[in-house]
């Protein structure tokens, strides 16, 4: 059952463009995984169709970024909010559909805006450096290339999982941008243990897939499965889908979605593989650069108690290392790594609640 697009969610003109900056035409490799831009598009309007507030959709351009033109596709909540605005990041397979659970409560006293990380969703999709620091550095100068042309002069920067990583690495270029650098369950933090390896007891049968797994990209397995790659994330991420459920009652449009969003080009998850230590970790942890972010920065770190990113290293370690600075490390109980919807609730008010932090001392400076 299809569910109709709500009368006071709009979208402008560029909405109904193929995917962004990618000019290539749909071939083998689509009909293989039975993607395409237009079903990403369609499951993207479906689930959105789910807020109450109404927001705008449209692809900003960046140009020659990293592609020849690149563009990075954006919605836009309650942009006539004169509050800080708040900018989403999502993680690793995401997009902006994935913050259902959240927008209307995070919109509801600013304006919010989610993009499509370059690489990923519905954004354009071009290759990216294979140097780990290089593909990093491109990848932070988009979203500063994209703050320019929306025309954002501060803002709240929240991340989640490689959002979170990418999230920083922006702050340490352009901390004068930012209010506030919200942390949410980050990726790529700590350095890997060195005797990670000797501890950690790996099956026999899980060696050969570990081992193929570092060499190609983490969810090369979804494109593999071809036209069952949705069904493969139903079976083995119902837990995800599960997560939508208050809301979505359509699960398929949530499994259909994270099918589509990876099925494509998989140029962002590429970036990310150049990243990555054994997928758990960066090949340059954030928490040895972290330490020279301008120490007028705040920063609110939010954790799930359930979550492996906790096995990853400590999670006080930034608290420590910046006496001098503000650091708030708050733990979701019950929440994995994927914290936005396992505790929405929760999420949301942490979240609100550094954002009218941001804006209490905001407005006080421009008293000043």
């Amino acid at each position: 059952m299809e569910v109709p697009i709500a009368p006071t969610q709009t979208q402008n003109e560029e909405d109904g463009q193929r995917l962004a900056g990618d000019t290539k035409e749909e071939g083998w490799c689509n009909w293989w995984t039975r993607s395409s831009f237009e079903m990403l598009r369609t499951l993207e309007k479906r689930i959105l169709s789910y807020i109450k507030t109404p927001y705008r959709g449209r692809f900003v351009d960046v140009g020659a970024c990293v592609g020849e033109a690149d563009k990075i596709w954006t919605i836009a909540l309650n942009t006539e909010s004169p509050n800080v605005p708040l900018v989403l990041l999502h993680g690793l397979g995401a997009g902006v559909a994935l913050w259902v659970l959240n927008l209307d409560e995070l919109a509801r006293d600013r304006p919010v805006y989610a993009i499509d990380i370059l690489g990923f969703g519905r954004s354009s999709r071009p290759n990216f450096a294979s140097d780990a620091l290089v593909v990093e550095k491109q990848l932070v100068k988009s979203i500063e290339d994209w703050r320019q042309e929306v025309n954002l002069k501060k803002m709240v920067l929240l991340g989640h999982s490689m959002g979170g990583f990418l999230a920083a690495s922006y702050a340490l270029s352009y901390p004068e941008r930012l209010c506030h650098l919200i942390l949410a369950d980050p990726w790529g933090f700590p350095e890997k243990p060195k005797d990670f390896d000797s501890t950690v007891k790996i099956r026999f049968w899980a060696k050969p897939i570990i081992a193929l797994s570092k060499m190609l990209n983490p969810l090369w397995v979804i494109r593999m499965a071809g036209p069952y790659g949705a069904s493969l994330v139903d079976r083995f991420r119902a837990d995800i889908v599960q997560k939508f459920s208050p809301l979505i009652s359509e699960g398929t449009y949530i499994s259909g979605y994270i099918h589509q969003c990876n099925a494509q080009n998989p140029t962002g998850e590429a970036a990310f593989h150049a990243m990555m230590k054994d997928f758990g970790w960066a090949k340059n942890p954030m928490i040895k650069r972290i330490v020279d972010l301008k120490p007028t920065v705040p920063i609110t770190m939010i954790y799930g108690a359930q979550s492996w990113v906790m096995r990853t290293g400590p999670i006080d370690t930034l608290k420590l290392m910046r006496p001098d600075s503000y650091v708030k490390v708050q733990l979701i109980e019950n929440a994995g790594h994927h914290i936005y919807a396992d505790d929405a609730p929760t999420f949301n008010r942490l979240v609100n609640e550094a954002c009218q932090a941001t804006e209490k001392q905001h407005n006080e400076q421009s008293k000043q």
